[in-house]
Order: C-alpha cells, then sequence, then structure tokens
C-alpha cells in the first residue's frame, strides 16, 4: 500500500509561513551587492588592495561598457572608490573598496549563510530548538523562526 501523501493542516500552514519567510528575507538583500557582477567586482577587491580597469575586466570576463556600468553603480553606493589617471600618456582606472564596501559585502556574505544554513536544516529536518536571534545563526536577518530552529 503506497504512503498517504496528504500534509496535515498544522504542518501544511508551517511550510506555507517557511516558505513565505524565507521568500521575504531574500527580498530584503542589498540589491547593489547582489547582483553577480557586482557581487564579484566586491569579491576581488575585498581580496585586494586595488586594481585597475584591465585587470578587473579580464579577471571577471566582462566588456569595457558592463564593468563600467557596474563600477559606477557601486560607486554611486558609496562601496567602492575609483580613481582615473595616467601611467605614461595611457589612461589608467583603479578600483578600491571602501570600509563601506566591505561592511555592505561582509553584512550581504552573513545573510546569505544565514539563508543557506536556515534552508539546509528544513532539507535536513531539523527544524526544532531556539527561535532566531536567541544563540542562532540568522546573522541578525529576518528569517522566519521554524527556518532558524524556532517552532
Amino acid at each position: 500500500m503506497a504512503a498517504d501523501s496528504t500534509i496535515a493542516p498544522a504542518d501544511a500552514a508551517r511550510s506555507l509561513d517557511l516558505a513565505q519567510g524565507l521568500a521575504a528575507t531574500a527580498r530584503t538583500f542589498d540589491t547593489v551587492v547582489h547582483e553577480r557582477t557586482r557581487l564579484a567586482i566586491l569579491s576581488a577587491l575585498s581580496a585586494a588592495r586595488s586594481m585597475s580597469f584591465r585587470e578587473l575586466k579580464s579577471l571577471l570576463g566582462v566588456t569595457d561598457g558592463n564593468l563600467s556600468v557596474h563600477a559606477r553603480k557601486l560607486e554611486a553606493a558609496g562601496y567602492i572608490a575609483v580613481r582615473k589617471g595616467f601611467r605614461g600618456r595611457q589612461p589608467r582606472t583603479t578600483f578600491a573598496l571602501t570600509r563601506e564596501g566591505r561592511q555592505a559585502l561582509e553584512a550581504y556574505l552573513r545573510h546569505m549563510e544565514a539563508l543557506i544554513s536556515a534552508i539546509g536544516r528544513i532539507g535536513r529536518g531539523r527544524a526544532d530548538g531556539p527561535a532566531a536571534g536567541a544563540g542562532d545563526d540568522s546573522g541578525g536577518y529576518p528569517l522566519p523562526a521554524s527556518a532558524v530552529g524556532g517552532s
């Protein structure tokens, strides 16, 4: 005989609450950082003191226009500093991560880690324990209590 695949009303309600909570927390990501190319720029600059336009373009495999657009967005947010100058007669643009940029990247990574951890616990069936913010690893982000171990 096949197992009954119906979900108890309480479990269905909890699953819906959890899905809504995870979706809500994903919507709170810093959208400036979350975009793939901007995240790659910030990540590269976090490992290097500064990088030239040419170095960053080559590393990321993006076009001049694509790098320029994303760099402007990061600069407008205060996440990178852009310095323009010349090396000999050649124009040279260099990028560096600002303190605000490092903080934004670190906050974004903590947020992602909390979300991944919550989803991982759900997948492993560990949906019990302390409420969000009570010694959990939610990173201070609004994950639902059921995602971080609460009931």
